[in-house]
């Protein structure tokens, strides 16, 4: 009985333990912080989430259909830089849409590399990363870029407009949450993603395209990460051409953080979405308590060595493997 009881607790925690940590975390900070349970600043912590958010649904697929994109970051700041310079050259009208054909461009080439070339993805978009870098660079001359006319355009309403008092950004997040949770449970596209990421050779014998449905993987991707772009974009009004380097591995660790497993074949919107909101929430309480920003980046590596951790402990059943 206590063996049996030891391997429940085990497994339990396997399966639950980051929300078990998270719990804790959140219980810490409130009673080091009493503001970081207002109102206001819980508002402010889901707004300013939203774009890493937007992002993680998207590689969310990815990641359920057995693969890595560590190019969103660069793929983000790339979709900003243009919407802002071509918002002055265009008008915001043709600016998002021109800039949405961009970015799905560089992810059609993505999908087309990794799904029908067959090349892994970990190097495929780790060179891409670099890649697009450059491209952003070489697109801004290695400028940073603004609106010039900020007072006379109706394009921040997507980074700092309200409805009904709700941010927009928030709205649009969780209006993608909800269709592309759809999207993954409720349709034979989503069905294939899952046996693609399962078991992608007993995928191909059933007759799913497999090469097909990677390519429109990272399609969705690339569309989340123009969203994302758009909102940072329309939100400060102007950039650095560097804005979205590094969070590659923040939305890595939201998506692994909400249970969808590096492996492939499991995960879910809904658990994505929480694990952005811890995130966020475990950033937001790190300043409140007075730690560096920099500071985040430490955490940020521990939460994601902790939740690949607990994956490859769930798959296992226990939290310490017999074998050393």
């Amino acid at each position: 009985m206590a063996e049996l009881s030891k391997q429940s607790i085990g497994s339990f925690l396997a399966r639950q333990g980051i929300l078990v940590a998270f719990v804790i975390f959140m219980v810490g900070f409130a009673l080091a912080n009493q503001r970081f349970i207002a109102i206001d600043n819980i508002s402010g912590v889901i707004r300013s989430s939203a774009i890493l958010g937007v992002m993680a649904l998207g590689v969310t697929f990815v990641v359920i259909g057995g693969n890595l994109d560590l190019s969103v970051g660069s793929m983000m700041s790339f979709s900003t830089i243009v919407v802002l310079d071509l918002h002055d050259k265009l008008g915001p009208a043709l600016a998002i849409p021109a800039m949405f054909g961009m970015t799905l461009a560089l992810g059609a080439f993505i999908g087309f590399l990794v799904g029908y070339l067959k090349l892994n993805s970990l190097i495929v978009t780790l060179g891409m990363l670099s890649a697009i870098h450059g491209l952003t660079l070489t697109y801004s001359g290695g400028q940073n870029m603004d609106i010039a006319d900020k007072a006379g355009t109706w394009f921040s309403v997507f980074g700092q407009g309200r409805v009904m008092g709700i941010p927009v950004p928030i709205l649009i997040f969780a209006l993608l949450a909800v269709v592309l949770s759809l999207v993954l449970s409720r349709t034979p596209f989503g069905r294939k993603v899952y046996a693609v990421g399962g078991n992608g050779q007993a995928a191909t014998f059933s007759g799913i395209p497999r090469a097909r449905v990677v390519f429109m993987t990272y399609l969705i991707s690339a569309f989340c990460v123009a969203t994302a772009g758009l909102l940072q974009a329309s939100r400060s009004m102007g950039s650095q051409n560097t804005v979205g380097q590094g969070m590659e591995l923040e939305v890595l660790a939201a998506v692994i953080l909400g249970g969808a497993s590096l492996l492939g074949g499991s995960g879910t919107i809904f658990k994505t979405v929480i694990g952005v909101l811890i995130l966020g929430f475990i950033q937001n309480g790190l300043l409140l308590v007075g730690l560096e920003f920099y500071f985040q980046y430490v955490v940020t590596w521990v939460i994601i060595i902790l939740a690949v951790w607990l994956d490859i402990a769930a798959k296992r059943g226990r939290i310490w493997s017999p074998i050393a």
